[in-house]
C-alpha cells in the first residue's frame, strides 16, 4: 500500500493513493465526501442520466482501503450520501455491504451539507468529533485549529515535462487538513481556487492521489 507519511498537529498520518487518510496510532480510517447515490440522485431531480454504477465502485474502494489497514473505527467526513433520500434509495445488496464493513469497529458518520440528518445505517451520527489532538468536522473553519475535513473536493495540477497531470488531493497547513473527495462520480476544485486559496495558509501542501502519493507546494 502506497502512501505518504507526516506530521498533523501531533498526529502522525498517512495519505492513502486511494484518497483515505489512515491514522496508525488510532487505528482509524478517514474518508470524506462519499456522495453514495448521486446517480439515483441526478435522475429523481431530472437531470442527466448516468451509470448506476458509482456506489458499488465507492464502496469496493472503501472495502479495499479497510482490507488493507484493518482498522478499529472509520469516520466519514460527511456528505457520504448525495442527498439524504439517497440514503434511503441503496440496494440490499449495498446496505449488506455497508453492514458488513461496519462489523466490528466503530463507525462515524459526521454530518454534510448533503446528508445533515441521520441515516439509519448504524453507526454514531455526529456534527463534529473531536479525538485526541484533532477536530473532525465536514467544513473547515477560517479559525480552526488541528481540524480535519473534506467539503471543498481539492485537485491540483503537477507540470512534468511540459505535461499537466491533475488528481485529486489533500491540502495540509499548520492549523488544517482537507480531504479529497472519495466518492467515484465527485468532481474537484483546483486549489488555485480564491475559497482554498485564501483558506489555506502560506507554505500549505497538497498531496496528489494516485499510485505513488506526491506532495508539492499548494499551487495558487
Amino acid at each position: 500500500m502506497n502512501t505518504h507519511a507526516f506530521t498533523f498537529c501531533g498526529a502522525e498520518l498517512a495519505a492513502l493513493g486511494s484518497g483515505a487518510l489512515w491514522w496508525a496510532g488510532e487505528r482509524t480510517l478517514i474518508v470524506s465526501d462519499l456522495h453514495m447515490g448521486k446517480s439515483e440522485r441526478t435522475a429523481r431531480r431530472g437531470g442527466t442520466q448516468l451509470p448506476p454504477y458509482e456506489t458499488q465502485e465507492t464502496l469496493s474502494r472503501l472495502d479495499a482501503d479497510i482490507e488493507a489497514t484493518r482498522p478499529d473505527q472509520v469516520i466519514c467526513l460527511g456528505d457520504s450520501f448525495d442527498d439524504a433520500a439517497a440514503a434511503d434509495a441503496l440496494t440490499e445488496d449495498e446496505v449488506l455491504w455497508l453492514m458488513r464493513l461496519q462489523a466490528g469497529r466503530g463507525w462515524v458518520w459526521i454530518e454534510g451539507n448533503h446528508d445533515p440528518g441521520p441515516v439509519g445505517l448504524g453507526g454514531q451520527h455526529l456534527a463534529e468529533l473531536e479525538a485526541g489532538p484533532l477536530v473532525f468536522r465536514h467544513i473547515a473553519t477560517p479559525a480552526g485549529r488541528a481540524e480535519i475535513s473534506g467539503h471543498y473536493h481539492p485537485k491540483a495540477t503537477l507540470s512534468a515535462r511540459g505535461r499537466g497531470i491533475t488528481r485529486p488531493c489533500f491540502l495540509i497547513d499548520g492549523a488544517r487538513l482537507i480531504l479529497p473527495a472519495y466518492g467515484a462520480y465527485t468532481g474537484g476544485l483546483r486549489c488555485t481556487d480564491p475559497a482554498l486559496a485564501t483558506l489555506m495558509q502560506p507554505g500549505a501542501l497538497a498531496i496528489l492521489t494516485g499510485p505513488t502519493p506526491r506532495a508539492i507546494p499548494m499551487p495558487r
